[in-house]
């Protein structure tokens, strides 16, 4: 019979008489664990992406200057997709004179503000939320029908407006129908301080405004198929032309930026957990099975076997049992998924995509490449049997050749942790922790070991055979705690990093952050603005300095657009910024929400010579370094500063912030406005009517409606975030279980023989116990301290989150760990007290 039917004939022999299934079981585990979590990471994170397209209106956006047609609208009428279109433009506009009862209301003066005509089915993704009469909010079923109008109500309140009133655009008067409490994009830029009238398209030509010379901006909005989106986005970026840029979620504002971004890499933290539990578990398996299989080896060898046929049998039946519990895995994952999938729909109240086929290829991956890591060398180390070690069981074979497809599949796997990563600086910390922790739970065990054998002289009963059990099956018993200790500090880390993040998130989405920023103050106007606000019972503000200013050089070097080429999405951000006027800043110290990443601030003893502190993102897009020289132009002015250091911002915290600022005295002399935040109550409707009617040149911006929105996808994303912790603590307890199962032969003989010699079933089970709790106990310690700094260098370096080691939280773990290990212990070795002595006898030694 050739070897692949033998291959097949073993693989069945092993089942039946239950040889394999343990392996079999881990495996399946692996892949169950891996890959639902993949999928449900994956149908996740395609709900918050479409949540955060409804920011946009749409899946992408393409802006331009004048009307998009040509081959971008073709692409945007391909199959799969549908599109709308919006116009925006800039017109005086006014409420006008209105009679109510025999009284006569006449509203404000003129005022600029924005139009935007919408086209039939904006927004495509999200929808409008209107004030009616009444003052309930309601969803909007479509856009403002012809003749009528809908306007923000932060600019209802600047013009005094209310529903019924007559709007003049141009040359034409809407009827005002509802005010605009929540837009789908206002979260792309919320510092627009004009009132917003929304129209309906078709009412455009009649207001006169779109003439020529008119500065009209036009969008095309598009969603539709993941695919055709991509193929789309291509499409548009290859084919750009001046004025025109492509939106899409990650051009949102950077709070909402950052949350979604935290979730991606939780989630990327999340799958690399379940693929080290997934090590841990078939490597413990694969070595019960290897070790099952020399006695067998050996006699085939004694028959005359060959060493290829050997190793031909014993691979072939791993790869038909990797195929088989990859495909097993796969089905059961999958299956879960949808269960976990329509309860986390209900949960989010979004509609969740399905998941694509990526998942299910990573757990073909994981599940073959795990085997091959730890499976493969015991089986070709098979083929070195001694034909003698039918006689001598303590007869171990030794195979080179192992320890070279070890080390290729040690590499696949860390190759495996790194593309799960989606992050370098995740997968080296994750890489790090795991061969740190494994080379000290290697040393400790060792000791531990050691240790024992010295002492359990002085100890009696069952506490003496206990931890006996430790020293004698010195081998198993480090590779028990070295198992048990990286899972138990894969899941302690998980647990840590989702306390912080989820801790980060609350305190940063806090009722009291501001929702109304107040800019365009003048410096003669501080008191009366303070004593204003005073009189309404808001807290005295910090006032910041705001200058308006374009780059001009760096390093003695033009800054023009023409300095960034390049086709990517980064070098169009960088060509926008080197173009367009920013804003800068001044501060003698920083806030909490500002921390220096690289360089030195300049505290309280600031330089004789202008120094700038910019954010590290904005930084790097413009490729600034510390010690670059940059020069502004400010009103015709020049301005001449070197960067001192780089900040990382904190930017949920919804205070303001820049990109840029400058030390103390350095923009002193320039026009400057000043900018603050302030937290208004909601029922404190007249704050920006009555700010405004005292003075007319200040400028209230009503961020409400943002706040809800991160508010929403805060939301969203923790119970995306809990829902894959705890599906991924649940795996990691299924894998532990079989991680401890894999000495049971060894504790099944040694306890049929206790029997057999009058051992009760009290002192078998407190010998267990005494012998796990040792264990657990160090596992629980080690894993808890690892845990910890770990989770710090992750929460500091991949989440951006503040951290400080709480000692409390583990210990806590580290008992919790103790427990787990000692329950589990006890739960995967119950059949020792169970089988009747004989059978178990029969059935190890048979």
């Amino acid at each position: 019979m050739k070897i692949p039917g033998l291959a097949w004939r073993q693989l069945r022999r092993d089942a039946r008489s239950g040889d394999i299934r343990i392996l079999f079981a881990a495996l399946v585990l692996a892949v169950v664990a891996v890959t639902a979590v993949g999928f449900v990471t994956d149908r996740a994170a395609r709900a918050l992406a479409i949540e955060a397209n409804r920011l946009l209106g749409g899946d992408a956006v393409l802006r331009g200057d004048a009307p998009i047609t040509g081959p971008l609208r073709a692409a945007a009428e391909a199959p799969g997709l549908r599109r709308t279109e919006t116009v925006e433009l800039d017109s005086m506009i006014r409420v006008l004179v209105v009679e109510t009862d025999n009284t006569r209301r006449e509203g404000d003066a003129l005022r600029l503000g924005e139009v935007r005509a919408l086209g039939e089915g904006f927004p495509l993704r999200g929808s409008f939320v209107l004030v009616g009469e009444t003052g309930g909010e309601r969803v909007a079923a479509g856009t403002p029908a012809r003749g009528e109008a809908w306007m923000s109500r932060a600019g209802a309140e600047t013009l005094g407006a209310r529903i019924g009133d007559a709007i003049g655009i141009g040359e034409s008067r809407l009827q005002l129908r509802g005010l605009v409490a929540q837009e789908p994009d206002a979260a792309l830029d919320y510092f627009n301080v004009a009132p917003k009238v929304f129209i309906n398209i078709d009412d455009l030509p009649a207001t006169g405004l779109v003439q020529e010379g008119s500065r009209v901006r036009y969008r095309l909005v598009v969603a539709g198929d993941a695919g055709a989106v991509e193929a789309f986005e291509r499409t548009a970026r290859a084919g750009l032309g001046r004025g025109q840029r492509l939106e899409t979620a990650g051009d949102a504002r950077p709070e909402i930026r950052s949350a979604l971004d935290r979730a991606g890499r939780f989630l990327s933290l999340a799958a690399l957990v379940s693929v080290v539990l997934a090590a841990v578990a078939v490597a413990m398996a694969a070595r019960r099975h290897s070790e099952r299989h020399l006695s067998g080896a050996a006699v085939m060898r004694c028959l005359g076997a060959e060493q290829r046929t050997l190793v031909g049998i014993h691979l072939g039946e791993m790869l038909l049992l990797g195929v088989i519990a990859c495909t097993a895995g796969v089905a059961i994952a999958f299956a879960l998924q949808w269960i976990v999938g329509d309860w986390l729909q209900g949960l989010l109240g979004i509609s969740i995509p399905p998941a694509g086929w990526l998942p299910a290829a990573e757990g073909y991956a994981v599940g073959l490449v795990v085997l091959l890591a730890f499976a493969a060398p015991p089986v070709l180390a098979l083929r070195r049997v001694p034909a003698l070690r039918v006689l001598r069981r303590d007869l171990d074979p030794t195979e080179p050749s192992a320890w070279v497809v070890a080390i290729v599949g040690l590499a696949g796997l860390a190759a495996l942790l790194w593309w799960k990563a989606g992050s370098a600086t995740l997968g080296f910390a994750m890489l790090g922790g795991i061969v740190a922790t494994l080379a000290v739970l290697a040393l400790l065990a060792y000791g531990l070991v050691a240790g024992v054998r010295r002492l359990r002289t002085r100890l009696r009963g069952s506490l003496r055979y206990g931890l006996a059990n430790v020293s004698r099956r010195a081998g198993t018993s480090i590779a028990q705690i070295s198992a048990l200790g990286l899972g138990l500090m894969a899941l302690l880390l998980l647990t840590f990093v989702r306390t912080d993040l989820l801790d980060r998130w609350q305190l940063s989405l806090a009722e009291n952050v501001p929702n109304r920023f107040i800019i365009n103050v003048q410096q003669d106007q501080f008191a009366a603005v303070r004593a204003q606000l005073a009189t309404q019972g808001i807290d005295e503000p910090t006032l910041f300095p705001m200058v308006r200013a374009r780059l001009l050089e760096r390093n003695g070097r033009p800054t023009g657009r023409d300095a960034y080429a390049g086709e990517g999405d980064e070098a169009r951000q960088a060509q926008r910024r080197a173009e367009r006027e920013f804003n800068l800043s001044s501060a003698a110290r920083l806030r909490d929400d500002n921390k220096v990443v690289a360089g030195k601030f300049w505290g309280d003893a600031p330089s004789d010579e202008p120094e700038l502190s910019v954010e590290e993102r904005f930084a790097e897009s413009l490729g600034w370094q510390v010690g670059d020289l940059i020069v502004f132009d400010i009103a015709g002015r020049r301005l001449e500063a070197t960067i001192t250091s780089l900040r990382s911002i904190e930017w949920e915290s919804f205070r303001p912030n820049f990109f840029v600022l400058a030390s103390p005295g350095a923009l002193d002399g320039y026009p400057a406005s000043y900018i603050t935040a302030v937290s208004v109550p909601p029922e404190q409707s007249r704050f920006t009517a009555d700010l405004v009617a005292r003075f007319p040149n200040v400028s209230v911006i009503d961020v409400d409606a943002v706040l809800a929105q991160v508010r929403r996808t805060g939301d969203q994303v923790s119970k995306v975030v809990q829902v894959v912790f705890w599906f991924s603590l649940a795996a990691g307890v299924l894998v532990l279980l079989a991680a401890v199962s894999a000495s049971q032969d060894e504790r099944l003989l040694e306890g049929g023989v206790m029997r057999v010699l009058g051992g009760s079933r009290r002192q078998l089970r407190l010998a267990q116990a005494s012998e796990f709790a040792a264990i657990g106990l160090l596992s629980g310690l080690v894993a808890a301290v690892a845990a910890s700094i770990l989770s710090g260098v992750v929460a500091t370096r991949v989440f951006d989150l503040p951290w400080q080691p709480n000692w409390a939280l583990a210990a806590a773990g580290g008992g919790i760990g103790v427990l787990a290990a000692l329950v589990t212990g006890l739960f995967a070795t119950r059949r020792v007290l169970d089988a009747p002595p004989s059978v178990t006898l029969r059935e190890l030694q048979g």
